[in-house]
């Protein structure tokens, strides 16, 4: 006859056998509201990173025009009877190189000043004909740049059909449509994460009421808060990743297409009419790297949520278990 075994060796064997089977996770595996929320935070991290992309090309060619605007001047005559116009682009020529801080001069001839007026006038039109201004652009040094206003007053005294435009205001009113764009494209951005941080609440909220017995069974037995919190963490944090990966992927992708798409479209009325509004759909370095700290931050966002609604989850049922009227209520 066998000897039944000691309690000893079957604790020793229930041991075991716990290690040895795995442990169901708290939070149940993906289900149809996690691939939902899954779905939804990659529809908002993609908007996101399309907006922080325009806001990063917006800002990125308001600062090359600017730099392109102040580094210029431009000379302008206009045609009057009796003037010769091409004497005066010389003499303009000659004044504007006698300052210091104006490195050099170029007179934009006549086909070049055609070939300015044809998107308007159409080809074969003549330009004697027309009151066409003609002009001299001076290139100065930024840092020290020359005295504007006494060339204005030889140009005046020398040529008076002749005007200087230093772009002060258009350098002015291109930068404050890049902060105005700037600010509003921000302004979305924010309400954009706000709206994924919203829904991350209620679909982990919606977690918490699916699994509310368990969460309580464990709470009652010992499981401490941030245990609990930190395995509804893992979980979204994960829907989170992979979310915002995949919306910022299609964002990336999306201004790939549209750059190939201009590329391969040059010289027609269409690319024509986008470069026009828009400029290149060039997203430089700085911008896929935005969208890289986006997906980031939205993933780091719904696991940070996610714990906060858990704690306070798990202290609205420590309240409910210590005043029962408020569980009657709830």
């Amino acid at each position: 006859m066998t000897k039944p075994p000691s309690k000893k060796a079957t604790r020793n064997a229930q041991a075991r056998a716990s290690m040895l089977r795995p442990l169901a996770p708290i939070v149940p595996p993906l289900n149809v509201s996690g691939r939902a929320l899954m779905v939804v935070i990659a529809i908002m991290s993609f908007l996101c990173a399309l907006t922080l992309g325009a806001v990063t090309m917006v800002q990125e060619k308001a600062e090359a025009w600017q730099g392109d605007v102040s580094s210029e001047i431009t000379i302008q005559i206009r045609p009057e009877e009796g003037l010769d116009i091409e004497d005066a682009l010389l003499e303009v020529r000659g004044i504007a190189l006698s300052y210091r801080g104006a490195l050099t001069a170029e007179i934009v001839d006549r086909s070049s000043t055609a070939r300015l007026l044809e998107p308007w006038l159409g080809e074969g039109f003549d330009m004697d004909e027309l009151p066409v201004p003609r002009l001299v652009i001076v290139t100065i040094d930024e840092t020290a740049p020359p005295d504007f206003s006494a060339m204005r007053q030889a140009l005046a005294d020398s040529v008076p059909s002749a005007s200087l435009d230093d772009h002060r205001a258009w350098a002015s009113r291109l930068i404050s449509m890049a902060r105005i764009t700037v600010f509003v494209g921000v302004g979305i951005l924010s309400l954009m994460l706000s709206t994924t941080m919203l829904t991350v609440i209620f679909a982990t909220r919606g977690a918490m009421a699916g699994n509310r017995h368990i969460v309580e069974v464990l709470h009652f037995v010992g499981a401490e808060t941030n245990f609990i919190a930190a395995e509804f963490q893992k979980r979204f944090l994960m829907i989170g990743l992979k979310g915002a990966a995949a919306g910022g992927g299609l964002a990336v992708l999306a201004f790939l297409f549209l750059g190939a798409w201009q590329s391969n479209s040059l010289a027609t009325a269409a690319n024509d009419q986008v470069t026009a509004l828009f400029g290149r759909f060039a997203l430089s370095g700085a911008g896929y790297v935005g969208i890289v700290g986006v997906v980031v931050l939205i993933a780091v966002m719904t696991a940070f949520t996610t714990r906060l609604t858990v704690v306070r989850t798990i202290q609205e049922i420590d309240r409910q278990r210590a005043d029962p009227s408020l569980a009657e209520m709830g």
